[in-house]
């Protein structure tokens, strides 16, 4: 397949192609990667994992992954895009023509993450509003219609899922049901997209000076919430439930699949971002370094977070199963004419030996107790409550805080945070559209911050989907499926690209040439397990976890977590049949460009061969008279060449006058 030169592409013959923007300095290029790969999933996603999987048991089979699968596939991206100095459409077409949809594929998944994490930004631009107040508003329930008890459905739930589900997002009942578009919610998303356009409108010289700022201060805000947790009472437990190892989780399956998918989307791989922050870098730059400095530095946030999540859950668990504790003594005071209890104190009863006692209840004791309402208090039960995604932060952590002394300055901090990690994600997410798209059309180029403007304000109206009053439903629709198996099927591709059309010797080669490396002893080249990686290992691990992602799909129906009015609680409603349809279309949408534009190149290569086998065949120069030896000005006899003149005519001088 024919390869195509970047500085040719898009350029007319003789026209300088336009200088490439670089970066600042190489403090500017590691934030900026580390603030992409860095967000919100490793504060509120790998510490659900990791609980629900064997805790540290699956922080071993995480590195694990990370070592064989996700660094491999990282550095493969880092040097693409530094070794050919385009975005992911020139990267792919760069390999071959025929492989350009991978990059159009990647603009596509980012167009859709864009839409809805931005959404994400304006829930947290809404809860940091909020948060400047002598009283935080979630911190306990409104008065119900009488003015005297509080509101029933915050009563049966909790205050702070309460204001989240009704004061917040004001939701609806089911994600058919609109209910028209939430103005507050709006406003913030118009909020949130005037920050991303502001940060962009100058190209990586305005975002990378933003990036000191949002990729450095969730690490303060981190280590502040350390030393605060670790303070709290039961935070000790919190960070023993979590790393208490269980290795039998590695026989299932489905923990292999959930610790790859965590490394695969940790590491932003096929975003198309990686590669176009790369590309800005000086040729000679050492992007394998870069690739372990940012791998690690990524595992060791999401450890911190990990940290920082349990301590501050132990804290509120332990408050909770407290309370539960006295609540249920106040009980038992009253029914010790029922039969022979133990006698109590609540005061000096600690929830652990409360559920040791309460298992130790005869079945019948047991029985006719929870009829009068008396129930187990196990920290174990309100550790696993609500510590995933938008519940993690938006539920449970804020609950917490409010336990806090001061907690509005906690507030304002921990939505700061969520604002900054999801900026600093949400800028790489916009270069995964804006930098293919201006590399391949120099006309964006001579208009940048124009197109910039238009693709934010663009995202701004499509994003109104997001912030009706069904909005949250369809943000977990597109979270859960308009990424996961498009992304899925992109690297997989990148890595065959790669490995075995391009061909992974040669790819390695030039990088031994851009890089400077040089053999070891005995013409040892360790790079080259990178090769087989490449080959095999990476390759073989992405069309596994595509089978099995698509395999998890088909097994069950796919479902949304809605709010209950009634019963005040969430429940699993399968999707109704016109959302299964949008979203199989989101997958074929994100996914078509590679096997659409591939066709299509396919289909140019032939009508251009058989137009080269129908055309006559070109007639041949005629051979040029051979020069004679005895001609004057041939320079084969060994003569200067001499200018001949004709003899002067009769009448006329050899000076060319007159006789």
């Amino acid at each position: 397949m024919d390869k195509v030169k970047p500085e040719e592409e898009g350029t007319s013959p003789g026209e300088e192609p336009p200088a490439r923007p670089a970066w600042s300095s190489k403090a500017e290029y590691i934030l900026a990667q580390v603030g992409f790969s860095v967000g919100l999933g490793n504060i509120w996603r790998f510490p659900y994992l990791c609980h629900q999987n064997g805790g540290g048991a699956f922080i071993l089979l995480y590195l694990l992954i990370l070592l064989v699968v996700g660094i491999p596939l990282f550095f493969l991206e880092l040097a693409a895009g530094q070794r050919i100095r385009q975005g992911s459409i020139g990267v792919w077409q760069h390999f071959s023509p025929r492989l350009v949809g991978i990059g159009f594929a990647s603009c596509v998944v980012c167009g859709f993450v864009s839409l809805y994490y931005n959404v994400i930004i304006a829930w947290s631009l809404f809860y940091l509003g909020n948060s400047f107040r002598a009283t935080l508003p979630w911190a306990s329930c409104p008065l119900g219609a009488n003015h005297s008890q509080p509101e029933p459905e915050c009563a049966q739930s909790s205050p702070t899922t309460y204001y989240w589900y009704r004061k917040a997002l004001d939701v609806s009942e089911s994600i058919g049901t609109s209910g028209g578009v939430n103005p507050a919610m709006a406003g913030c998303l118009l909020g949130a997209w005037a920050l991303v356009c502001g940060a962009l409108i100058r190209g990586i010289k305005s975002s990378g000076k933003v990036l000191y700022f949002s990729s450095l201060f969730p690490y303060v805000v981190l280590l502040c919430f350390l030393v605060r947790g670790l303070l709290l009472d039961g935070a000790a437990d919190g960070v023993r439930i979590m790393f208490t190892p269980q290795l039998a989780v590695w026989g299932d399956m489905q923990v292999w699949r959930q610790a790859a998918t965590q490394v695969f989307f940790s590491l932003g791989l096929g975003f198309g971002s990686v590669i176009a922050y790369s590309s800005y870098n000086p040729r000679h730059n050492d992007c394998h370094a870069d690739g372990l400095l940012v791998a690690t530095i990524n595992f060791l946030t999401s450890m911190l977070a990990t940290l920082v999540v349990f301590a501050v859950l132990g804290f509120r668990a332990t408050a909770v199963a407290r309370a539960c504790v006295a609540r249920n003594m106040e009980i038992l005071t009253q029914l010790l004419e029922i039969g022979e209890l133990p006698t109590l104190d609540p005061a000096a009863l600690s929830p652990s030996q409360y559920s040791s006692w309460y298992h130790r209840l005869s079945a019948e004791l047991g029985t006719t107790l929870q009829g009068h309402g008396v129930t187990d208090c196990r920290l174990q039960d309100e550790m696993n409550k609500g510590v995933e995604g938008t519940g993690l932060a938006f539920i449970t952590f804020t609950e917490a805080m409010t336990l806090f002394p001061a907690s509005p300055f906690w507030s304002v901090l921990f939505f700061l945070m969520l604002l900054n990690l999801g900026l600093s994600t949400m800028l790489g997410n916009m270069q995964g559209i804006l930098t293919p798209l201006l590399d391949r059309y120099p006309l964006l180029q001579r208009h940048n911050a124009s197109f910039t403007v238009l693709c934010c304000f663009i995202g701004f109206l499509l994003g109104l989907m997001f912030v009706q009053r069904s909005g949250s439903y369809f943000v977990s629709m597109f979270d859960d499926y308009s990424a996961t198996l498009p992304l899925l099927a992109v690297v997989a591709c990148e890595a065959m690209s790669v490995a075995w059309v391009y061909g992974a010797d040669r790819f390695l080669a030039e990088v031994e040439n851009m890089l400077g490396w040089q053999p070891w002893r005995m013409g040892w080249r360790p790079w080259r397990l990178y090769g087989y990686m490449w080959r095999y290992g990476s390759l073989l691990a992405m069309l596994g976890l595509l089978l099995a992602s698509l395999g998890q799909i088909c097994r069950s129906a796919p479902t949304y977590q809605a709010w209950d009015h009634v019963q005040a609680e969430e429940t699993r409603v399968p999707y109704p049949p016109w959302a299964l349809a949008m979203l199989i279309l989101l997958i074929i949408v994100a996914t078509l460009p590679i096997p659409a534009l591939y066709v299509r190149q396919l289909v140019w290569d032939r009508r251009a061969r058989r137009r080269q086998q129908g055309a006559p065949p070109r007639a041949e120069p005629e051979a040029e008279e051979a020069e004679s030896p005895a001609d004057p000005e041939c320079s084969a006899n060994g003569y200067l060449p001499v200018r001949t003149e004709e003899p002067p005519q009769a009448g006329a001088s050899l000076l060319g006058g007159p006789n």
